[in-house]
């Protein structure tokens, strides 16, 4: 194969018509299957341009006929294989960003000093500044030898390094340098400006040294912008490499790291599993703040809730099913029906006198729905490729019910991980505070959830309760209720669900209050709560089981309102990714601190 010819060049030139020209190029290039970068800006014209000989010299031939490029020189270097994968020509503001107005090339550069001279200055020990204009990451691969770096990892921060430099700098001669001359077009005459009184700007830059002089006074490669990364003295290829995920050159010994992962890391941005779930917390944490700030129920909106028909209600019309299903609910279904707020299973405005079938879906309307405040603090634990952990705070509903619907933890979920929808594998009461697990996908909530329904996952909570125990240690095996009453409460029924709950006093504190460590064994709901109560001792701020034996109505707490004092602190399950088992924990809250 013949080798390929690359050219690196650019010319400060004032330059108009760059659309027209952009598309001449283009065409042109693709013709003779050149590839590479063009840059075409008012101020001139950049380019990196690689293929055959022949193609090469016919776009310079092409180029030098615009006015001001006529004598456009430019470097050359051959390679065994083609750098570039395509054919970009672009139009820029600049060809070199820098930012500054006042620093126009085609008008005014610093003096030249050619590679020869320099090397001879070099030789004989003169007094000079070497100052490389270039990026961190360029000069990692080499400098001139006791050359000043400036110290940026973009030429607009270079104003910045000048306003850094030593007072004393300013009387001596500096030569300032970078790979191919063109940022030291603008970067000594801003110099100049600044005050330093003998500026020069290494003629054709690194390239130009290297191919005139070699590599006297210069340790290392240079960096260069296209697939051979960099080349040493001779202008050939290095075996430095670039990181796929960073973009920061790579010494051979880099890349025999074992933090370098082809096409993934590398030693500087390699990042422990540890560190890379931190970072992506914090992201979450960002996330959720967007989607709770503003809460996304308290801007007035229509609430369309489904309606499903259960069997018994089959052949009823609808205004009897509303009656009989929410009988406990103290509301006009007439006047609802009246006024257009349920439609029935096509989308129409339902009459009092259709006719309901099992199993269809109405929709009820609520207009102007604003819900009330919640907690919206929540804190991600954990979070891997199968599961999210939280601490969910209270008072917050997981889940739309009664007056919430959008100031849910579950819709929180759902904006901040789009489009991914995390899945609660358990619940929590509105008030209960504590760990929450959500399975990532489907597949993984599949294997998480039997676990709670077969009793596998340990659960530890926290409780404050009215009173202080006999037994330090004691159980209430009690059945509960499976249907509600007021207030979605649930009570003990000997006709009920199997229910057992452990205690532990932890300690018995002077107001009269106990703090008690809680292992429920089968998971009922309010099951806790119940079990407490039904002991005599209810929960601190419960709003329903209230102490001697009463009971409220308040379902869901105010975010004004003294917590109830319950939180899911521990939980412990088989991961449904490793398959090993694994604990979570949600720091105490404050009331549930103990010595």
């Amino acid at each position: 194969m013949p080798a390929v010819t690359n050219i690196a060049a650019y010319r400060f030139a004032r330059m108009d018509g760059l659309k027209a020209l952009r598309e001449r190029l283009i065409a042109f290039c693709k013709e003779r299957s050149l590839k590479g970068t063009i840059l075409l800006a008012p101020e001139g014209i950049n380019l990196f341009v690689a293929g055959s000989a022949d193609a090469v010299e016919d776009l310079l031939g092409v180029l030098r006929a615009l006015p001001g490029l006529e004598d456009l020189a430019p470097k050359y270097s051959v390679s065994d294989d083609q750098p570039f994968s395509r054919m970009l020509v672009r139009l820029k503001k600049e060809i070199i960003a820098f930012g500054i107005e006042s620093i126009d090339p085609s008008t005014y550069t610093s003096p030249r000093i050619e590679a020869k001279q320099l090397k001879q200055w070099l030789d004989e020990g003169k007094p000079v500044v070497l100052y490389d204009t270039r990026n961190d990451y360029e000069v990692k691969l080499g400098t001139f030898r006791n050359a000043i770096t400036a110290g940026i990892d973009h030429f607009r921060h270079f104003p910045e390094a000048v306003a850094k430099l030593p007072p004393e700098m300013k009387d001596a001669p500096v030569v300032t340098f970078c790979t191919g001359g063109i940022r030291c077009e603008k970067a000594a005459p801003f110099m100049e400006q600044a005050g330093f009184r003998e500026v020069y700007q290494l003629e054709g830059g690194i390239l130009k040294y290297f191919e005139e002089v070699g590599g006297d006074h210069y340790d290392g490669e240079c960096f260069v912008f296209d697939q051979r990364v960099g080349v040493d003295p001779a202008l050939s290829e290095t075996g430095s490499a670039v990181c796929f995920a960073c973009q920061t050159p790579l010494t051979s010994e880099e890349q025999e790291d074992p933090r370098h992962v082809a096409n993934v890391s590398c030693p500087h941005c390699y990042k422990s599993d540890a560190e890379q779930i931190k970072e992506r917390i914090a992201a979450r944490h960002e996330a959720l703040e967007r989607v709770t700030n503003p809460l996304p129920g308290s801007v007035s909106y229509e609430n369309r809730r489904p309606i499903r028909i259960p069997g018994e209600q089959d052949g009823k019309t609808i205004l009897e099913m509303l009656e009989s299903v929410f009988a406990h609910a103290d509301f006009d279904w007439k006047e609802l029906l009246g006024n257009g707020g349920v439609f029935d299973p096509q989308g129409r405005p339902a009459s009092p006198d259709q006719v309901v079938r099992a199993g269809e879906e109405w929709i009820r309307v609520f207009p102007g729905t604003i819900e009330p405040g919640v907690n919206v603090a929540i804190e991600v634990l954990h979070e891997d490729a199968a599961i999210v952990v939280l601490n969910k705070p209270a008072p917050l509903p997981m889940h739309s019910c009664g007056r919430f619907h959008r100031n849910t933890l579950v819709h929180f979920l759902h904006e901040a991980w789009h489009p991914e929808k995390p899945r609660p594998a358990h619940r929590l009461d509105a008030n209960t505070s504590g760990v929450v697990v959500c399975a990532r996908t489907r597949h993984f909530a599949k294997l998480l959830q039997p676990q709670f329904s077969r009793g596998e996952v340990e659960k530890v909570y926290l409780a404050r309760v009215h009173g202080h125990p006999v037994a330090d240690e004691f159980t209430v095996d009690a059945a509960i209720s499976e249907d509600a009453c007021e207030a979605g409460a649930r009570e003990i029924a000997e006709e009920g669900l199997e229910s057992k709950t452990a205690f532990r006093v932890i300690q018995r504190d002077d107001d009269g209050t106990a703090l008690l460590e809680v292992r429920p064994l089968t998971g009922r709901t309010n099951q806790i709560r119940i079990h407490l109560w039904h002991a005599g001792h209810p929960i601190v701020g419960d709003p329903v089981y209230l102490p001697e034996g009463k009971r409220g109505g308040t379902q869901t707490l105010s975010v004004e309102d003294p917590p109830m004092q319950l939180h899911a602190w521990k939980i412990g399950f088989v991961h449904p990714l490793s398959r090993q088992w694994s604990d979570f924990t949600a720091a105490a809250p404050a009331w549930a601190l103990f010595k």
